[in-house]
C-alpha cells in the first residue's frame, strides 16, 4: 500500500494535495508535478511512503535540481515509485554501465564462455546493486527543522511525522 501527497509551502503555509503517481515514469516527469502543485515556485516536497518498508522525499524549489532522500534504496528498488526516484546519480552509478546492447552476454556461451555463471557479481541496474539503507541527501529537510539525524532515525509512519515537524500534519491529513 503506498501514499503520496505533494505539500506545497505558500504564503499561507503548507497545502496539501493527493496526488496519484500511475502516469509518472520518470524523476523529470515527478518533478513536473511537483511544480505544477506550486506556480509561484515554492518549495513543493513530494512525499511518498509505501507501509513501513521505505519513504521517500523529492524536494523541489523552483527550477533546480530535485533533491531526493530514500530511507532503504533497496527496499524502493523492489517497487515502481522507489524506482522513480532511485536515479543512477543518486546511487553512485554511470548511467552508461550496463546498457549497451551490443556488450550484452545474453546466454553467457558467447567468446568461449561457458553457462557457468555463479561467479558473476550484481548488474549494474540490479537489485543486488542497490545498497540497503538510506540514499540521497539526508539533509533535504534541514532548512524546513527536520534535520538529518531526525530524518534518519524515521522509520513507520514517517510522512506523518515529516508533516508534523513541518506545522503541516492537519493540512496532510485532509488528504490521507
Amino acid at each position: 500500500m503506498y501514499f503520496a501527497a505533494l505539500l506545497a509551502r505558500t504564503e499561507d503555509g503548507w497545502e496539501a494535495s493527493d496526488t496519484e503517481l500511475d502516469d509518472v515514469e520518470t524523476l523529470s516527469d515527478l518533478a513536473d508535478l511537483a511544480r505544477e502543485a506550486s506556480p509561484d515556485e515554492d518549495t513543493v516536497l513530494v512525499l511518498i511512503e509505501q507501509e513501513d518498508a521505505w519513504f521517500g522525499v523529492v524536494r523541489v524549489d523552483g527550477e533546480e535540481d530535485p533533491r531526493i532522500y530514500v530511507s532503504d534504496a533497496a527496499a524502493a528498488a523492489r517497487s515502481s515509485y522507489g524506482e522513480i526516484l532511485l536515479t543512477d546519480e543518486l546511487l553512485g552509478r554511470d548511467p552508461d554501465d550496463g546498457d549497451d546492447l551490443d556488450a550484452l552476454d545474453l546466454d553467457g556461451t558467447e567468446d568461449g564462455d561457458d553457462d557457468d555463471t555463479d561467479d558473476a557479481g550484481p548488474v549494474a541496474g540490479s537489485a543486488e546493486s542497490v545498497p540497503h539503507g538510506p540514499v540521497g541527501d539526508a539533509r533535504i529537510l534541514d532548512d524546513l527543522g527536520v534535520t538529518e539525524k531526525e530524518l534518519r532515525a524515521l522509520a513507520s509512519d514517517a510522512v506523518t511525522e515529516i508533516a508534523e515537524a513541518l506545522g503541516a500534519s492537519e493540512t496532510l491529513e485532509t488528504v490521507r
